[in-house]
């Protein structure tokens, strides 16, 4: 009796656990923000005043130099065509003359021009050119003495005794070949001379081309060449820009 109420006992007693109780899990702490990092487009916007001015002068170099390869290139590139058509006249440029002898770079371009006239290109060749203070003798009148000996005939070569640069000599040219009524020309110059002479006298209402000489002085040696070419660069852009040949107080006048 007793077995059995001890039994019943023992039944009623809640039966132990067999998991040991778990430990709290502690909390995770939330992470710390960390601040956005502004896109690379607006901290550039943010930079200082002196960057932005260093910027600027950097693309504006750069713009010059690239503007005056261009140009560079425009000179080479025309004074390397040859364009001989069918004209109403050969116009010499004229150039340095001594005493009535002219210059060897004078001399190169009449040289090319009386071959051109035999070539048949052009029935008239017109010189020009004017005279300094005190000189008897013109760039024209020396140009059209030296043509006539080297056989073109007199009746083929005018002279225009006018002009101080390459400008002024145009405008008598294009005046008197208006006159004539003479509208086509082959312009005889220098090679790296060509760009700005054929835009001068197309701009007087000529319809001109270039055939340039490629002997004398200005075709001699690379350094000789950049030199004239970096130089007819700035002139053609100076005459862009102004429609001048000469800058004005200059105390020579330009080629």
């Amino acid at each position: 009796m007793i077995r059995t109420l001890g039994r019943r006992a023992m039944g009623r007693m809640p039966a132990a656990s067999a998991e040991p109780p778990t430990a709290p899990v502690p909390a995770t702490p939330a992470p710390a923000s960390t601040p956005r990092r502004r896109p690379g487009l607006l901290r550039g916007l943010r930079a200082p005043w002196w960057l932005w001015l260093a910027r600027g002068v950097l693309a504006l170099l750069a713009g010059v130099i690239v503007f005056a390869l261009v140009t560079i290139g425009q000179v080479w590139w025309v004074g390397s065509q040859d364009h001989r058509p069918r004209s109403d006249a050969l116009v010499v440029l004229g150039a340095s003359q001594y005493n009535g002898r002219p210059s060897a770079v004078f001399a190169a371009r009449l040289d090319h021009a009386a071959e051109l006239y035999r070539a048949g290109v052009a029935p008239l060749v017109i010189t020009v050119g004017g005279r300094i203070p005190g000189d008897p003798f013109s760039e024209a009148g020396v140009g059209a003495s030296y043509l006539v000996k080297q056989g073109v005939p007199a009746s083929a070569v005018l002279a225009v005794p006018e002009g101080r640069d390459t400008l002024q000599s145009l405008v008598a040219v294009a005046g008197e070949m208006n006159t004539r009524s003479l509208r086509s020309a082959v312009v005889v110059t220098d090679r790296w001379h060509c760009l700005r002479s054929v835009a001068m006298a197309r701009d007087l209402g000529l319809k001109a081309t270039t055939s340039p000489t490629r002997t004398g002085p200005a075709n001699r040696g690379w350094d000789t060449q950049a030199r004239y070419i970096v130089r007819e660069a700035i002139g053609y852009r100076f005459y862009q820009l102004f429609h001048r040949a000469t800058p004005s107080g200059a105390s020579h006048p330009a080629v």
